[in-house]
């Protein structure tokens, strides 16, 4: 195979001699032919097994003609709204359209419909009628059962009804793209469906050995009920101990089948070894390209899964506890391709994955026998059976940055620090710091109140505080000024006032001044999600506090980003609301000045006195700057 990319046009397909392809992929994506774009993967496991497949990019949606350009697949149309979910892609967490698309050519926004998934799907039928379609990706793995829609703020259906598909591909998808290929072939192909792992797929009647959630009826009247569904979802997610499913929904049946195996080495190893062009499709140039390629272009994608299993991030739904990784030899064999590249500068941006350091199942049993049922690895306390061990990615790290044409390898996929220090002896926090990073490093601790790190299945803070220690120690000892860079998330279910109050005290005595702030963003398939809208834990059911209104959602965020001037107001408000008007002056431990006053001594003003300075010279150069630049560019307009 030539490193050629798929048909994208008509022009494309005829040109390699076909009448029509076996798959129409349909993507919400621009068409980029690498291998962290889900479509590029699974368009090329495809290919290798000798199947035809045309891409149809970010069709317009808004008649089916679009639908009809490489005529009617022999098989069938596999549909994905993208690497990221439409709606999250569209809408800001306060819900506004977000201004750019990094996945559309130039970052231009609107290239996609909301729920394109469904919209998608809706052509194809209208186009096509009862051909075979097969929709995934994350929009439509999220959404597999009844679930939380946060931008209608109710319980939508399972999408599989919404967009009237035949067959739901759910996790990482190759091994089950290739068996529902295979499945495809046979017109009496609904017969093999409840044996197709990672799939699901409607009945008229639950399967037997299907395990009965509560229904679609039932979870969108009763939020107890959702809870309890949610929980027994999330558990089931395990391709060694879970359960196949089935939910009503009216008098049909959403079902689950088990979960696809983990990817074992060699497979991971042949998937990262297709012939990717690993830039987007030509038809792009004229547009300056796809943005998203960037951040990606000089990265390794090298794990999968992780046992984390932090409450907000949804890998657990989607991925997996269960971590793969590619082999040593894959690494480099990739990492060497990268020297090539015409624009390769010397910079391997990134060597990771969910957790880039997390690179084999949590501990012996979890490889042949799941993950342990109602219990994580890391959280409230580390198991005991955990394996801590740096070695094997010490060695490709060692091995990476030892390659000709190589100046730095860098890590900025998420690191579990408290898995770090687990690993006593090691040297790889003394390695990660000197070869691995570029003055800062990204950690994230989310939050500093007990009530709210345990809601998200964090460690406490004293964790991340010896953390911190550990890194400056080594820091000053290789005589480098690196430092930190930290996350949090403001109006996580659990953070009341009281507790974003906190979080702001704790960033005003370590000195951190956050230039952006993540707001709690509910998506499918989180157990954060599942407590921000019923207002319960589902594992104990306990009652948790929700921040869900705009201004007190508004006034976390400010607490975080105090120092701001524009800010000040809504602090001022925050600080009442939790009964700490001691924050509101100028002693040494206060937020904000009062309302219309200036800080009267310096003795008093700890620091207001310099902050206001430095605003008001950043001010001054910046309306300086503006006039310069208005002075240069209105020639050019």
């Amino acid at each position: 195979m030539r490193n050629d990319f798929l048909p994208a046009t008509a022009e494309e397909m005829r040109a390699q001699g076909w009448d029509a392809p076996d798959f129409v992929f349909v993507t919400g994506d621009a068409y980029v032919d690498h291998p962290s774009f889900g479509c590029a993967i699974l368009t090329r496991v495809l290919q290798s097994k000798g199947y035809r497949v045309c891409v149809l990019p970010q069709p317009d949606w808004h008649t089916a003609q679009d639908f009809t350009r490489f005529g009617r697949p022999r098989l069938g149309f596999l549909v994905s709204a993208g690497v990221i979910d439409s709606m999250v892609n569209r809408y800001t967490v306060a819900k506004r359209p977000r201004e750019r698309d990094v996945y559309s050519p130039g970052g231009k926004a609107g290239c996609r419909p909301d729920r394109a998934t469904i919209a998608y799907c809706n052509r194809i039928r209208e186009a096509y009628g009862g051909i075979p379609i097969v929709i995934g990706g994350i929009e439509a793995s999220l959404r597999r059962f009844a679930h939380y829609d946060y931008w209608e703020n109710a319980v939508r259906r399972s999408i599989l009804f919404d967009s009237g598909a035949d067959i739901l591909l759910f996790g990482m998808g190759e091994n089950a793209i290739v068996e529902t290929a295979a499945l495809l072939e046979r017109e009496d192909f609904r017969e093999g469906l409840p044996e197709l792992r990672g799939a699901c797929f409607l009945s008229r009647q639950a399967p037997e050995g299907y395990e009965l959630l509560p229904s679609y009826e039932e979870v969108a009247a009763d939020k107890r009920a959702y809870a309890r569904a949610f929980l027994r979802q999330y558990a089931a997610q395990d391709a060694f101990c879970g359960k196949p499913l089935a939910q009503a929904h009216a008098d049909r049946y959403l079902c689950q089948n088990l979960p696809a195996f983990p990817l074992a080495r060699q497979e991971l190893d042949a998937v990262y070894d297709l012939p990717y062009c690993r830039t987007w499709h030509p038809m792009y140039d004229a547009q300056g390209g796809v943005p998203a390629l960037e951040e990606v272009k000089f990265s390794i994608s090298a794990t999968r899964g992780c046992f984390g299993c932090c409450s907000f991030c949804a890998l657990s739904f989607h991925q997996g506890r269960c971590v793969s990784s590619r082999s040593l030899r894959s690494i480099l064999k990739e990492a060497e391709r990268l020297t090539h590249l015409p624009d390769f500068k010397g910079y391997i941006h990134d060597i990771g994955g969910p957790t880039a350091n997390f690179r084999r199942p949590a501990c012996r049993k979890q490889a042949t026998e799941g993950a342990c049922a109602g219990r994580q690895c890391l959280f409230p306390q580390p198991c005991k059976n955990l394996r801590p061990d740096h070695t094997e990615l010490l060695s490709i790290l060692r091995r990476a940055r030892a390659l000709p044409g190589v100046k730095k390898v860098f890590i900025r996929s998420g690191l579990r620090y408290d898995y770090i220090l687990l690993d006593k002896g090691s040297p790889f926090l003394q390695e990660l710091l000197e070869h691995h990073v570029s003055g800062h490093l990204k950690v994230a601790p989310e939050h500093v109140d007990p009530r709210v790190l345990s809601l998200m299945g964090k460690p406490p803070m004293e964790v991340y505080e010896r953390f911190a220690r550990r890194c400056r120690e080594i820091n000053d000892r290789l005589g480098r000024k690196q430092y930190l860079l930290p996350y949090f998330i403001s109006s996580h279910p659990g953070s009341d006032m009281t507790a974003a109050v906190a979080l702001a005290e704790y960033l005003r005595d370590t000195r951190q001044q956050p230039e952006q702030v993540q707001d709690f963003y509910p998506t499918p398939g989180t157990l954060s999600t599942c407590m921000f809208y019923t207002g319960l834990d589902p594992r104990t059911m306990e009652a948790v506090y929700v921040p869900n209104a705009p201004h007190e959602k508004a006034m976390q965020r400010a607490l975080l980003q105090y120092r701001r001037r524009q800010n000040w107001p809504l602090v001022r408000q925050a600080l009442r609301v939790a009964g700490r008007e001691d924050l509101i002056g100028y002693g040494g431990k206060c937020l904000v000045p009062p309302e219309g006053e200036a800080p009267r001594r310096k003795g008093d003003a700890q620091g207001w006195q310099q902050r206001a300075g430095r605003d008001k010279q950043k001010e001054k150069a910046h309306g300086k700057h503006e006039k310069t630049a208005g002075k240069h560019s209105s020639p050019r307009r």
